[in-house]
């Protein structure tokens, strides 16, 4: 069982200026196009992108898909795909006085159980994106192009 107590605000600061971070980003398939949310919070604030949240103690990641699945879009969710792990690096952070970030974001790739989606407080809106995939973050980009590629690999 996973450990889902906060680390308190100072001790976060700290790993977090010296530590990456693990993280789960979630690529939802809905009726032939990505859901992303508009993020209302650093890093990636005002941009389109994934859900995904940090993995925590004692979760596996696979779990942490489930969890994030459910606290950021609403849904449970099937995992068709691990697309791999990614170094994300941001200058800007959350408020939470951390000036730089690095996450180790694995990328998954599913499908949503249901469609009734809602947005959490780190996103404004929830929006399926068909393509082109104009106005997405360059990491989502580079989600998109790998998995491109990957299809292309198996026809």
């Amino acid at each position: 069982m996973h450990e889902d107590r906060p680390i308190p605000r100072d001790e976060y600061a700290t790993i977090a200026e010296h530590v990456p971070i693990v993280s789960v980003d979630l690529l939802v398939w809905n009726d032939g196009g990505l859901v992303l949310g508009k993020r209302t919070n650093e890093p990636a604030k005002g941009e389109w992108f994934v859900p995904g949240g940090s993995v925590l103690k004692g979760e596996t990641r696979e779990e942490a898909v489930h969890r994030v699945a459910r606290e950021e879009v609403g849904c449970d969710v099937h995992v068709d795909q691990c697309l791999g792990v990614y170094d994300h690096f941001y200058d800007a952070a959350a408020s939470d006085g951390v000036k730089s970030k690095q996450y180790l974001a694995t990328a998954y790739v599913v499908t949503p159980e249901d469609d009734a989606f809602r947005s959490d407080d780190q996103h404004a809106v929830l929006r399926t994106f068909h393509e082109p995939f104009d106005g997405v973050h360059e990491y989502v980009q580079r989600y998109l192009d790998d998995l491109g590629e990957m299809d292309g690999e198996s026809e």
